[in-house]
């Protein structure tokens, strides 16, 4: 006899069809080996005591305060512990329940739905303007042009081009500043019909600006603002465009000042839940979401971000994290914009991990050889 201890992240379906379980039976082990940990918040102390009996019942478990049982205090924060299988159970049983245990069941029935996607796509980052933060990703004319094919070589599904930076500070830049600097370069894209081989984004919020690159071709806004701008809603409806919503805190030019939060986690949820709203009523029919990595947020936001990415994929959107060669790595290992690939690398992964369905990088090919290494150790 031997004994093998599989990895957390095995590929428990895999296996299980590998020694031979049938199909049925696949399923119905893989729901009793997938385990999640959710957080509940101020929930009230008698649901709290009803879902912890209802746990224990069933083989789960729920972790809670001091002073629970005898009700201490009115709210109690507390860990579920669970299985697939526990949770569907509990969704179905909680429905019945007082002390909003009908809306936590509603809310583990959303998050039984949430899965990660099978498939990553890379953003490649060209920008039109002479002050983002990393010079390795600024490109003019016939330079960006032959940028974005190698980009494309390389493994981007998407280019992403900008006129405007929007690191700490940057200043504000007019519109027609902006169209001047990204026209040529959306020019050629349309004069050449690039776009019928690859999938273009425009990172702006300017309307003339989007309007601009729509009409050239583009499938994508990239709104640093996340839809804030009316106007900017109804172009993307109107040329049926993808709207990725990011949320940032503030501005580029307060963004960083003392950014805070209650929850960052919940807050940012409820943005993106008001915005996608915001998008419906537009008639934006798709929308991607990017909880927007450095823009007004601590290095400890950043890194909780990504390390719960999970728990945005209950809102039902595809997500985007930019993380490449952000300032975070420097807080972390200091290195300069140059040195900081390997931390990129490190971030985005652990973001594909999570649930990420988009990674926006400046480095195409290492990022398309990181996914396919992380492929194959899925695999395994």
């Amino acid at each position: 006899m031997r004994v093998v201890r599989l990895s957390d992240d095995t590929d428990i379906k895999k296996h299980l069809s590998d020694i031979g379980v049938d199909a049925g039976g696949v399923d119905i082990l893989y729901s009793k080996a997938l385990h999640y940990l959710i957080h509940i918040k101020a929930l009230y102390v008698g649901g709290a005591n009803i879902l912890k009996q209802d746990a224990l019942s069933i083989g789960a478990d729920l972790a809670v305060p001091k002073g629970c049982v005898t009700a201490e205090q009115k709210y109690v924060d507390c860990i579920l512990i669970a299985s697939k299988k526990h949770l569907k159970i509990l969704a179905k049983k909680e429905l019945a329940q007082p002390f909003g245990l009908k809306e936590l069941a509603l809310k583990l029935n959303k998050i039984l739905k949430a899965q990660k996607p099978k498939q990553v796509k890379i953003m490649g980052i060209i920008n039109a303007n002479d002050d983002s933060f990393f010079e390795g990703s600024r490109f003019k004319g016939k330079s960006a042009i032959q940028k974005i094919i190698s980009m494309a070589e390389d493994g981007a599904d998407i280019i992403d081009i900008g006129g405007v930076s929007s690191r700490p500070n940057a200043p504000v830049v007019s519109g027609d500043e902006e169209l001047l600097r990204v026209k040529s370069i959306l020019d050629t894209i349309k004069e050449q019909k690039l776009y019928e081989d690859i999938i273009f984004s425009i990172d702006s919020y300017t309307p003339k600006v989007v309007e601009y690159a729509m009409e050239c071709g583009f499938g994508i806004l990239n709104d640093i603002t996340g839809l804030q701008d009316d106007e900017v809603c109804k172009i993307c409806a109107k040329y049926g465009a993808v709207a990725v919503i990011m949320h940032m805190q503030g501005n580029p030019q307060t963004m960083q000042n003392n950014p805070q939060y209650d929850d960052i986690l919940s807050d940012i949820y409820d943005f993106f839940t008001t915005r996608m709203q915001k998008a419906e009523s537009f008639g934006i029919k798709d929308v991607v979401l990017d909880v927007g990595i450095g823009f007004g947020k601590t290095l400890q936001d950043n890194l909780k971000l990504i390390k719960h990415l999970e728990h945005f994929l209950d809102l039902g959107k595809e997500i985007l994290v930019g993380a490449s060669r952000k300032s975070m790595i420097d807080m972390i290992s200091p290195a300069t914009t140059d040195e900081r690939l390997a931390g990129s690398l490190a971030l985005h992964m652990q973001s594909v991990a999570n649930g990420a369905s988009y990674i926006r990088v400046h480095d195409v090919k290492e990022h398309a050889q990181m996914l396919r290494v992380y492929e194959s150790l899925k695999g395994v």
